[in-house]
């Protein structure tokens, strides 16, 4: 299914969001009577795929069907959705966010080529570059994500990295700067692009070459799904798609089907998750306990003037820094938690609160919290129920 929609992605004062995606998401992927009428697209478990005839046969590859590890219907009509979402090219899908990083990195590394990466990037993708790309001879510099990379880019700079916000501590990167200096060189530039779930941001349209985005978070949306997509700008989709059928990336069906399934509510949730996000972020700021809160949709947020530009809301996940206490006293506070679990990942329904210590992942930028660091996920529970989870939770530290 075709949808040609087109809004203000700012549209309304109060949601800031685009009423057109609200649309897009209930109908993209979707084709009913090639299924025999069915509202959501089959699961195809299908490994061999058999063709009737030898002229068939031999013609295969035009075939849209051949071969499992290829596609299969299920598949096909998750890329048309992430696609149609983030206004790309093509979508190429993979078994994990952290398998779509890693493919993006690996598909422009080379010996003698040379990555500019920011310093507050999740930890897989420092991981990748330090145990997988340096090893293969690829030059990784990181670099400070609220500076410019003009006078960083080499004659042999392969590709920029970005996110928005960074892992951790949040920091909002200029995205519009960063691409116009690497479309300046011809360096093709990757965002991560999970906090917004594809909804909030739409870097494909900023210039932006890769959109890459965990599907196991907000397109899920249900912590049952591992899942990674890459959403490619113009020009850029038949390379990768290719490259990653190369190393042998697919998903299942079931997971294809689960992740397409939670995307007709993506606009909704992610709607909740904004408004309690938010309201939790602005509690926590008159709390006496929390030094600083980490949210760029806050205005007090040194990132929040660019994320106001660039972003029309904001996801469930920011960060907070308290004041110092023991581990004991720490323990004493999360582990009496009735709504907030522990755990790693975010970006379902359910609440997640955990410590976090990013100093140890900078070299390229001094990270003096002044305190102890957490990271927050607000799902989609009532939020004055959270704040008085956390208002329990604090009581126990003193």
């Amino acid at each position: 299914m075709n949808l040609n929609l087109t809004a203000d992605p700012r549209a309304g004062d109060n949601d800031r969001r685009s009423r057109a995606d609200d649309t897009l998401l209930a109908h993209a992927g979707r084709d009913p009577f090639a299924h025999d009428g069915a509202v959501n697209v089959p699961v195809y478990h299908a490994s061999t795929i058999l063709f009737p005839t030898l002229a068939a046969l031999d013609a295969k590859a035009t075939a849209r069907v051949r071969y499992g590890r290829r596609g299969t219907p299920t598949s096909f009509a998750l890329e048309e959705a992430v696609s149609a979402l983030e206004g790309a090219e093509g979508t190429v899908l993979t078994p994990s966010g952290v398998m779509a990083i890693t493919l993006v990195l690996l598909a422009h590394a080379r010996p003698g080529a040379h990555f500019l990466i920011p310093d507050n990037a999740y930890g897989p993708v420092r991981h990748a570059c330090n145990e997988i790309m340096i090893p293969m001879g690829v030059a990784v510099s990181f670099y400070d994500p609220r500076a410019g990379i003009a006078e960083l880019i080499r004659p042999e700079t392969a590709l920029v990295w970005l996110e928005a916000p960074g892992s951790q501590t949040f920091e909002m990167p200029d995205i519009a700067a960063i691409v116009a200096a690497a479309q300046a060189r011809g360096v093709p530039t990757a965002l991560d692009n999970t906090w917004s779930g594809g909804l909030f941001l739409k870097p494909l349209t900023m210039g932006v070459d890769f959109s890459v985005q965990a599907g196991t978070k907000y397109l899920s949306g249900h912590s049952d799904v591992m899942s990674g997509t890459i959403a490619c700008g113009a020009g850029r989709h038949e390379r990768m798609r290719a490259f990653a059928q190369r190393m042998g990336a697919c998903i299942g069906p079931d997971d294809a089907y689960l992740m397409l399934r939670g995307m007709r509510t993506l606009s909704v949730r992610l709607r909740q998750h904004h408004a309690s996000g938010l309201r939790i972020a602005q509690w926590l700021e008159g709390r006496p306990e929390v030094i600083r809160v980490m949210h760029p949709g806050l205005p007090s947020d040194p990132g929040h003037a660019l994320w106001s530009r660039d972003f029309s809301g904001a996801s469930g996940l920011f960060g907070f820094v308290m004041r110092s206490v023991e581990r004991p006293t720490l323990a004493r506070m999360m582990d009496g938690m009735k709504l907030f679990g522990m755990g790693a990942s975010w970006g379902g329904f359910e609440s997640l609160l955990i410590p976090v210590d990013p100093t140890a992942v900078r070299t390229a930028t001094t990270w003096a919290p002044g305190g102890q660091v957490m990271r927050i996920h607000v799902g989609l529970e009532d939020p004055e129920d959270l704040i008085a989870d956390l208002e329990a939770g604090f009581g126990r530290l003193a």
